[in-house]
């Protein structure tokens, strides 16, 4: 199989990259150099020269609450520009299979219950991530689109709840929430200062370690499996914010004091995908929170040195 993996340089991508099966097939996996998604022109004549059987699209600019507060319009203008110019090429040259990456963003904000696939545009978006959360649901609806024209179109969103893992960025611009535990514990054990927490630790979340990810994504291709427009991809539970700082502590034996400001954003006060579609496959995810930290946390102490 030709696969064109878009973003392969970036955590899932390389996730996907080298996973076991994935890595076996005949791959595309064009650097921002090599091929510029931002440009029509360019990804329709990359996808016209390739013709690959399968586009897997997990590129887009990606970044923490505070990246997405400060930047709603760039995350909005590059997220929406490179998703439609994949989904559009791919469109019109034939390509039989897509597998997009959406994301748990593309929820609105509010829900404190597992939030299912139909609850998508249900009620408002959360105002710290809108603008990449409407570019991303822009492109899930086009490729709900083309899925709909007929069965000649295998066109597919999967929604992962947070990932974390190898290759993540800890870039505390661009960082999420695991990453930047683990670099604002590290740095506390060199300073002796203490651990701010945004917020009261009390919200929550979804993590599912990216390797876990990669392995459905695999799943799916290799078993050649049918999978809904819309899927969510979880772990059907979660932990309080204070629990990952917590975790990460264990595993760099941190001992020191956390401390609470209260005055920073911290986004829903929940969030956790319903993965009842998911638990119908025969798949289910291997890592569990202290080993996904703990394989993090050695990749970032030998990323350090």
């Amino acid at each position: 199989m030709k696969i064109l993996i878009t973003g392969a340089s970036g955590m899932v991508g390389r996730n996907l990259v080298e996973h076991y099966f994935i890595s076996t097939q005949n791959l595309l996996t064009p650097s921002s150099k090599e091929l510029d998604l931002c440009n029509e022109y360019e990804v329709d004549k990359y996808i016209e020269m390739h013709r690959p059987d399968c586009i897997i699209h997990s590129a887009g600019r990606v970044g923490g609450i505070q990246a997405n507060i400060e930047n709603p319009y760039e995350f909005l203008h590059q997220n929406l520009k490179i998703g439609i110019n994949i989904v559009n090429s791919a469109y019109k040259h034939n390509v039989k299979q897509m597998i997009n990456l959406g994301s748990s963003c593309m929820y609105p904000s509010g829900f404190e219950r597992p939030i299912s696939e139909s609850d998508m545009l249900t009620a408002p978006l959360e105002t710290t991530n809108e603008g990449y959360a409407l570019a991303k649901i822009t492109v899930a609806k086009a490729v709900e689109y083309i899925a709909g024209t007929g069965s000649l179109y295998r066109y597919t969103t999967l929604i992962p709840c947070n990932l974390y893992g190898k290759y993540d960025s800890f870039d505390s611009s661009k960082s999420h929430l695991i990453p930047a535990i683990i670099v604002k514990i590290s740095n506390a054990i060199k300073t002796g200062e203490p651990v701010i927490i945004w917020g009261d630790g009390s919200a929550r979340r979804e993590f599912m370690y990216v390797e876990d990810f990669a392995d459905f994504v695999g799943y799916i291709l290799q078993n050649d499996i049918i999978t809904s427009v819309y899927l969510n991809v979880g772990l059907g539970y979660d932990y309080t914010i204070k629990e990952y700082y917590q975790a990460v502590a264990k595993v760099l034996n941190y001992k020191g004091e956390f401390q609470f400001d209260t005055s920073k954003p911290v986004g829903m006060k929940r969030k956790i995908v319903n993965i009842e579609q998911l638990n119908r496959t025969e798949w289910r995810a291997k890592y569990s929170l202290e080993d996904g930290i703990q394989k993090i946390v050695d990749y970032y102490i030998n990323e350090e040195a």
